[in-house]
């Protein structure tokens, strides 16, 4: 079997080992530099929905998912995502660490574990990234909150999380949600209808906003009690300035 001359071996392994790793953060901060002003048509996790339809022969499968500028959006929708997911989205760089913590303390414990992923920790996986608890993902999604926290600004982070998040099976996004939901637009949302859609986040396939069972309704009304613990509306007093 005929080995490469050590001068091609040595191209090979500073390509693998230099320029690949190179090529893949180039790309990396180009993606999400591109969608600091361009709205984006879709995003990772829809890809995966679509092909999960389509392996497992689901014909009846409809993706809905419709942008709308974080302005024509209900602001409780904002609010209640912040209230119930990340609580101090506007005093960190795109990590809780405590959250974090507690998350861990929760899992070692045997507790139910409720992740301590911040909204831009959400944006960056379900934006650029797949399902999945493995390290290489975890990584990945450690790096592109930093490209985010640092190309985006707060409000570009919460405007296109309000537009990918999952709120029901195949429904993305706030527009979406009010429309294939609730039968209205998504500026008028009501605080309590925010609320729920905000509530089934944790498993939007699961639960529901339409028909909310308890768990969903306690944690609706758990989140409509943050909202004013946090200040209301002033509570998006950053993303206005």
């Amino acid at each position: 079997m005929n080995t490469p001359p050590p001068r091609r071996r040595i191209h090979w392994l500073r390509w693998i080992f230099l320029w690949l790793p190179l090529l893949l953060v180039t790309i990396s901060v180009v993606q999400v530099a591109c969608l600091r002003w361009l709205d984006p048509p879709t995003s990772a996790f829809m890809l995966e929905r679509r092909f999960e339809a389509w392996r497992d022969g689901d014909a009846n499968f409809h993706l809905h998912y419709r942008w709308r500028p974080l302005g024509e959006i209900s602001r409780c929708l904002p609010m209640s995502a912040i209230a119930s997911e990340d609580q101090k989205f506007f005093r960190h760089h795109g990590f809780d660490f405590d959250a974090i913590d507690k998350a861990l303390d929760r899992n070692e414990e045997g507790r139910p574990l409720r992740g301590g992923s911040t909204i831009s920790q959400q944006v960056a996986k379900n934006m650029f990234l797949w399902s999945g608890r493995n390290w290489l993902r975890k990584g990945l999604e450690a790096w592109y909150t930093v490209l985010i926290e640092n190309l985006w600004s707060k409000r570009r982070i919460l405007e296109v999380y309000v537009n990918v998040a999952e709120f029901g099976d195949g429904v993305y996004g706030g527009d979406a949600a009010a429309q294939e939901l609730f039968h209205t637009t998504a500026d008028r949302l009501t605080p309590a209808q925010c609320a729920r859609l905000a509530a089934v986040l944790p498993n939007p396939r699961h639960w529901s906003a339409v028909r909310p069972g308890a768990f969903v309704q306690r944690r609706a009304a758990w989140i409509q009690r943050q909202i004013v613990h946090l200040g209301g509306p002033a509570m998006l007093a950053p993303i206005q300035r």
